[in-house]
């Protein structure tokens, strides 16, 4: 298998990253790739289902060119501080330009301990990776920005958790997997060759029209905004928002126990994880407005002024929830057929919104169902929705079926359908698998008879109330 790499992460100072093979596995066995991918990538789609692919998405193989390394970073976990993270149970093989011309990591995770894993395993098990690759791709399918899964196999060993359960390794592809807390930990450790060093690499690779840290901040708050408020726009919970899992880049990375809503509610929290519920749903705009804010004390090292870069990066900060609340409208404006909504149309979102969580509405059948001119009967509380349309009918735009039908998937990763496919997955039996990767890769076609079953909402025994980050 040729992979054209063209690494240069590993070509930056020695203390942002540790030179890590993956540990080989037993028995490695492919269960998905993703030939699409593959084929943006420069990869022959032919040679990832060859007998060669299966050994190199496990770590047992090291393509020709490949820079396996695991990097350092730090963060701030549910809001404490944490000095020392990094990749402990990752390993990025290295860097490929795409024919596409984008630069992207390809990074094998749970291929191994690596010196940042603190006593853990360095593995992931398999309804992790499956999680992952199911949602991930549906994330992309849809229009947001996303880490993406190319590869997955299993390892013909076991790992422990809770309880024994069968090893997985997944290749994902990002256009980087640096983070705030890559920023966070040169900052704290007061290494501001390495900071200025790494903030140069970002600058050159995601945002090559900032001239400095101050045009950097303000790139990447107002790329961070437009995705929380595509999250949002989709039910997306992400669950673990902690800086250390916040893309520079401004991609969603690291979905560990995410999940999309059903019925909504604002305070909609999912992760077993998060006790309090820092990271529900209504709170995904503030906590990404407090990230960009460590972001932007990580990069205050850097300013020659430190007091005039305080007041510029806190008004910085301070506009992120402008950008939010906008990129919001616009979203939410879609899908409702809202051409261009106005801040008159915040009230009728917001009343919709206000209907759904009352009447405990679907979130992604509702909007589906208003696409198709009527969503009545997804509320208890009937009467109050035909009053709620008929405001809505008189503000639509003319090519609303048109906006609407590209703003509102029919078919999410339903948290049952994950578990459903995971259950079987841990038998052997991965056809309930590729059978909803199929559907959720197609997230806005019609709904046939072979795909109806993926767009219904669970029934009370079905319902999961809870998701797993998989360490």
């Amino acid at each position: 298998m040729h992979i054209p790499f063209d690494n240069t992460y590993a070509q930056l100072p020695a203390q942002m990253f540790t030179p890590q093979l993956p540990t080989p596995v037993e028995a490695p066995h492919l269960i998905a790739t993703n030939a699409e991918l593959a084929a943006i990538l420069g990869i022959d789609p032919a040679a990832m289902k060859g007998p060669e692919a299966a050994q190199v998405f496990a770590g047992n193989r090291i393509p020709d060119g490949a820079a396996p390394l695991a990097q350092a970073y730090a963060g701030h976990q549910f809001g404490n501080w944490n000095p020392q993270l990094g990749d402990g149970r990752a390993v990025l093989l290295g860097e490929v330009v795409g024919t596409d011309g984008l630069r992207r990591d390809i990074q094998l995770k749970g291929s191994g301990p690596t010196p940042y894993s603190r006593r853990g395993d360095g593995r992931a098990a398999l309804g992790p990776v499956m999680r992952e690759y199911l949602v991930s791709e549906a994330m992309f399918a849809m229009g947001v920005p996303t880490t993406r899964a190319l590869a997955a196999v299993t390892t013909g060993e076991d790992v422990t958790r809770e309880t024994r359960q069968p090893g997985a390794v997944i290749a994902r592809v990002a256009q980087s997997h640096i983070r705030v807390g890559t920023f966070q930990f040169f900052a704290a450790k007061g290494d501001i060759a390495a900071l200025q060093a790494l903030t140069d690499h970002v600058i050159a690779r995601h945002y090559p029209e900032a001239d400095g840290p101050a045009a950097l901040l303000d790139l990447a708050i107002a790329r961070y905004a437009k995705l929380i408020a595509a999250w949002m726009g989709l039910g997306f919970i992400h669950g673990v928002m902690n800086t250390d899992n916040v893309s520079i880049a401004g991609e969603t990375i690291d979905y560990g126990p995410c999940a999309f809503m059903d019925a909504f509610h604002p305070e909609t929290v999912f992760s077993a994880i998060d006790q309090f519920g820092r990271y529900a749903y209504a709170n995904q705009p503030g906590i990404g407005a407090w990230n960009m804010a460590q972001f932007a004390t990580a990069l205050i090292p850097l300013m020659q002024d430190r007091e005039q870069a305080i007041t510029e990066f806190t008004a910085a900060v301070h506009r992120m929830p402008g950008l939010l609340e906008t990129a919001w409208l616009h979203v939410f404006g879609a899908k409702l057929g809202l051409a261009n909504p106005t801040e008159d149309d915040r009230a009728l979102i917001n009343d919709l919104l206000d209907l759904m969580a009352k009447d405990g509405a679907d979130f992604t059948n509702t909007f589906a169902a208003l696409a198709k001119g009527d969503a009545r009967d997804q509320f208890v509380n009937r009467a109050a929705c035909d009053v709620w349309t008929q405001r809505w009918r008189l503000r639509r735009s003319g090519d609303a079926a048109a906006i609407m039908a590209r703003a509102n998937p029919v078919i999410i990763p339903r948290n049952h359908r994950i578990e459903e496919t995971i259950q079987a997955g841990l038998t052997g039996d991965m056809k309930p698998f590729h059978a909803l990767l199929a559907a959720v890769t197609k997230p806005f076609d019609p709904l046939t008879t072979d795909r109806k079953k993926y767009a219904r909402a669970p029934s009370k025994d079905e319902l999961v109330t809870r998701t797993f980050c998989g360490t």
